[in-house]
């Protein structure tokens, strides 16, 4: 999956580089050009049936990255095999595709590096920048990798500058590569450095973090046979120790793989060599003689480190050191969003303290208030009850004279009442016959609306029924028209039928006499036939008698004896007729 992420970010590269348009989208026959060179330096079999059955013409349009991500899955990413293809000339690939198009040197047109080391940053960038499109740097990691490469230079870092650059809100999240690459170009980093000595620090720089080389130096090696001291150029990375003729690795002389079970362990002097130490593995021990002590020392480290690697079942140092810094980085970030959070909630007690304490202020200030308002209620009460009672007495008074003159009046009201029942009596007994009398008249009135209803019935059914009736009819003589008509044509084809059928005799009658006449040829030129063929045979007998030699003695034959007689020719060749 490690191999897939990082050739899928350069992979990335070429894409957007096909994308002139900007449109997140690219042409079929651009991909397809793509997809054939990408199979060629990954050293897998080409299979442009699959190809042309993907990219069909049937769809028309260009292709977006989802669309061509499947295909790049099924038939490129998931044969690659590690250590088949060579990386470099992969990313050198898609880098040739995409500098032509984003890669610029300075405002100036000036270049402060070369092409060489703008595809080794290039390459770098993309082994650094962050698992997330588009690919940024963030500044902890150009930090880093800047660092590494003034150390290699032996220049001290300054990041003034690069602080000053990172502060523009645009940069706080980091930046693309091209916009690294344009900083460097710009010579503020580079600044007083030969161009020399910058690729030399950038390819040491690109050889450590990119092909996994830990150290690399010329060491004097013991031979296994002959014993005898060879000074070669070792080359370490995590799971193999190389050793070449020279520094250009031309020529490699051998390796020493290295796993868990391999150690290194110091040397004292002898034979004349100092600074000495060897690497054991299962099936040899190695010896080797340093310069100084100080690079005995690297060495040793490094090989233990290497071997720490594969013990921990890890293949690239930088890796683990990038994921290492990356879950430092989401660490502190934790860390901060944990003291901002924290600080937040601080802030938010601070304010929820203060709030209440205003709060508890405007408490107090409103129990003040409220014991003063009480004081003037209870006053105001006490007079208001004070009022309410002389109110009430006078109320009472003026009630006990009503009292006494409503009595007198409900003495009136009751034999007013008397007469009006019996008035009611009296009208309620006008009401019932009433009544009677309203629903006698309302009987009648629905009997006569029913009569009424039922003749409107039976003058509809009496139209409906005429109307059937005049429909009937002139459905009869609709019928009776057409039956006519229809014995009209059957009488007319009765009669055509008529005259075919004996035109068909009369026809018939020519045929059989014409038949008659034909056996009677067929008769006559069997007769001549016959007389032909016996004419044929008589002159076939008569020819035979001419053409036969008479020889000396010999008798002749009798005529007609036989129909088919031999002889032989001038030429000796028997004859048969």
């Amino acid at each position: 999956m490690e191999l897939r992420g990082e050739l899928l970010k350069s992979i990335w590269y070429a894409f957007t580089a096909l994308d002139v348009e900007k449109s997140g989208k690219v042409s079929k026959s651009q991909l397809k050009v793509l997809s054939h060179n990408l199979c060629t330096v990954l050293h897998i079999p080409h299979d442009p049936v699959a190809l042309e059955e993907h990219f069909r013409d049937d769809d028309d349009g260009p292709v977006s990255s989802q669309g061509y991500m499947p295909y790049l899955n099924k038939y490129i990413l998931d044969k690659v095999v590690e250590g088949v293809f060579v990386k470099e000339n992969f990313d050198e690939l898609c880098w040739t595709l995409t500098a032509k198009k984003n890669y610029k040197h300075d405002k100036n047109g000036n270049c402060t590096i070369s092409d060489r080391d703008a595809f080794r940053l290039w390459c770098l960038f993309n082994f650094l920048s962050e698992d997330k499109y588009p690919l940024m740097m963030v500044p902890d990691e150009v930090e880093y990798l800047l660092k590494k490469i003034c150390t290699e230079m032996s220049v001290e870092w300054n990041a003034g500058e690069l602080d000053e650059f990172f502060a523009q809100e645009t940069f706080q999240n980091g930046i693309t590569v091209w916009v690294f690459l344009e900083w460097v170009n710009s010579g503020r980093f580079t600044r007083g450095i030969e161009r020399e000595t910058l690729t030399m620090a950038v390819e040491e720089v690109y050889q450590e973090i990119i092909e996994d080389v830990l150290k690399q130096g010329y060491l004097w090696k013991k031979g296994q046979l002959r014993r005898n001291w060879t000074e070669r150029w070792f080359i370490l990375k995590p799971n193999i120790l190389s050793y070449y003729v020279s520094e250009d690795r031309k020529e490699r002389k051998g390796i020493i793989p290295l796993d868990r079970n391999c150690c290194v362990e110091v040397l004292s002097e002898r034979d004349g060599k100092r600074c000495m130490f060897c690497v054991k593995t299962p099936s040899r021990t190695f010896e080797m003689c340093a310069s100084d002590t100080k690079q005995r020392q690297e060495w040793t480290t490094a090989i233990q480190t290497a071997i720490r690697l594969q013990a921990e079942g890890k293949k690239s140092l930088h890796k683990d050191l990038k994921q290492k810094r990356r879950d430092q980085r989401e660490l502190r970030e934790k860390r901060r969003a944990a003291k901002e959070e924290e600080l937040q909630r601080l802030k938010q007690l601070q304010e929820e303290k203060e709030r209440k304490l205003q709060e508890l202020e405007l408490l107090k200030e409103a129990q003040r208030q409220a014991e003063t308002l009480l004081k003037e209620e209870n006053q105001r009460r006490k007079q208001q009850h004070e009022e309410m009672q002389r109110a009430l007495e006078i109320q009472l008074r003026q009630a006990e004279q009503a009292r006494a003159s409503m009595q007198a009046e409900m003495e009136l009201k009751e034999a007013e009442a008397d007469r009006q029942k019996k008035r009611i009596q009296e009208l309620e007994a006008m009401q019932k016959s009433l009544e009677e009398a309203l629903f006698a008249e309302v009987t009648a009135r629905q009997e006569e609306e029913s009569k009424r209803y039922a003749q409107t019935n039976l003058l509809t059914e009496e139209e409906e029924k005429m109307k059937e009736l005049m429909q009937l009819k002139e459905e009869q003589e609709e019928l009776i028209i057409k039956t006519e008509r229809e014995k009209q044509e059957l009488k007319q084809e009765m009669e055509s039928k008529t005259r075919i059928l004996e035109e068909a005799q009369k026809q018939l009658e020519e045929v059989r006499v014409n038949r008659q006449r034909a056996d009677q040829d067929v008769v006559a030129a069997q007769r001549k036939l016959h007389q032909a063929s016996s004419h044929v045979k008589h002159w076939n007998v008569q020819m035979s008698r001419l053409m036969h030699p008479i020889a000396p003695g010999e008798k002749r034959p009798i005529a007609g004896s036989s129909s088919t007689s031999s002889f032989r020719g001038s030429g000796g060749h028997r004859l048969e007729v």
